[in-house]
């Protein structure tokens, strides 16, 4: 139950966390650029402005959507859904900026 609200401090019940339902949002949007950028480049989260409006149960298969609204130079906007059973428990905006990977890592190092 490592998705749990109980399991991550943030609530005292067995259902799926709003920071669990966040990171699945995210992996669907970053799995969706991180294969199509050239060796040695990722993307990493800027902005996340979502909103929990519905309980799931941690045990059950959510299907999660991120899906590109614009591109400004190096970032990216997306839509993103969570949906448990058809019904919709999750919805807002995620934003995703391009990095050059051993420049972000050393720029961390300074």
């Amino acid at each position: 139950m490592e998705h749990s609200a109980k399991h991550v401090g943030t609530g005292d019940v067995e259902v799926l966390s709003t920071p669990s339902m966040i990171k699945f949002m995210e992996e669907a949007c970053r799995r969706t650029v991180d294969e199509r950028l050239p060796e040695g480049y990722v993307s990493v989260g800027t902005l996340v402005n979502v909103r929990h409006v519905s309980a799931a149960p941690v045990n059950d298969e959510l299907e999660v959507k991120g899906i590109l609204l614009s591109i400004d130079g190096r970032r990216l906007m997306f839509w993103v859904e969570a949906l448990w059973r058809g019904k919709k428990i999750g919805y807002g905006i995620h934003e995703r900026v391009i990095v050059k990977k051993s420049e972000f890592i050393e720029r961390l190092r300074k």
